[in-house]
């Protein structure tokens, strides 16, 4: 584990040599964001999930089954396994015939509601598209030229557009819906059709496109130690904040 982290003891560079007692301060102070920042905002992430999610579940569980009841305290995380197994349960009794027949039967009177009716739709069809497995909705990452000739950027790759939308287009080409994220939450972005002639597509995964938005192009996918990743970009941090000294001038000839 050693290796994984600078020794201030070992022999410097002679660019290394340069730096002040507060730069070292400093860069190590940068280190221990880097490496420590991923694990905080993780924990505090699930935390809130959790707490989330029994604040949403706990209120219809009668009293009488819940921990608390006979326990001083509180169990967090209750809340998550009475879904998983509830949403398990009901995938299982959906799956055979009599479930079936409950599930058309709701379905028939949602369809029969004005302004449920559509919302339901469009909320089964996401859902659909996004958890198919033989579906090849953002499985394929590209590249797109934008936002200015010669600059790319990157989008992860959809489906064709609808007829309606396809004969607004021009006709000569193939388009695509693209969504493009933006950094470093990739969960916003902009979504837009572009011709298939303009998209460039690569080998990589829809994750491992998201480390790198996310990141901002610091972190690289494959890497197998975060440590050694996140280290390696605090380098270049480092590097590209360094400042070159002025060129040393010659002494003026004496007249």
């Amino acid at each position: 584990m050693s290796g994984l982290m600078p020794d201030p003891d070992a022999p410097l560079s002679s660019s290394a040599k340069r730096l002040t007692a507060g730069q070292r301060l400093r860069n190590y102070f940068l280190t221990g964001i880097v490496v420590s920042g991923p694990v905080v905002i993780t924990i505090y992430l699930s935390f809130w999930i959790i707490n989330w999610v029994d604040g949403w579940v706990k209120p219809i569980i009668p009293q009488i089954y819940l921990p608390e009841t006979y326990l001083p305290f509180a169990i967090p995380g209750f809340g998550i396994l009475v879904l998983v197994i509830g949403l398990t349960m009901l995938g299982f009794l959906t799956a055979n015939l009599v479930g079936r027949t409950l599930l058309d039967f709701g379905e028939t009177l949602l369809a029969r509601m004005p302004v449920v009716r559509g919302l339901y739709r469009s909320t089964k069809q996401i859902f659909e598209t996004i958890f198919s497995q033989s579906g090849t909705s953002f499985r394929t990452v590209g590249l797109v030229e934008y936002p200015a000739p010669g600059c790319w950027s990157i989008v992860f790759l959809s489906t064709p557009p609808i007829p309606d939308i396809e004969g607004g287009l021009p006709p000569e080409e193939e388009f695509i819906s693209v969504f493009l994220p933006c950094a470093p939450n990739p969960t916003t972005g902009f979504f837009f059709y572009v011709a298939k002639s303009r998209v460039v597509e690569v080998p990589i995964s829809v994750d491992d496109a998201a480390k790198i938005v996310m990141s901002l192009g610091l972190l690289r996918p494959g890497d197998e130690e975060p440590r050694n990743a996140a280290i390696e970009a605090v380098e270049r941090l480092k590097a590209s904040g360094r400042r070159k000294k002025p060129p040393t001038l010659p002494p003026p000839e004496a007249s």
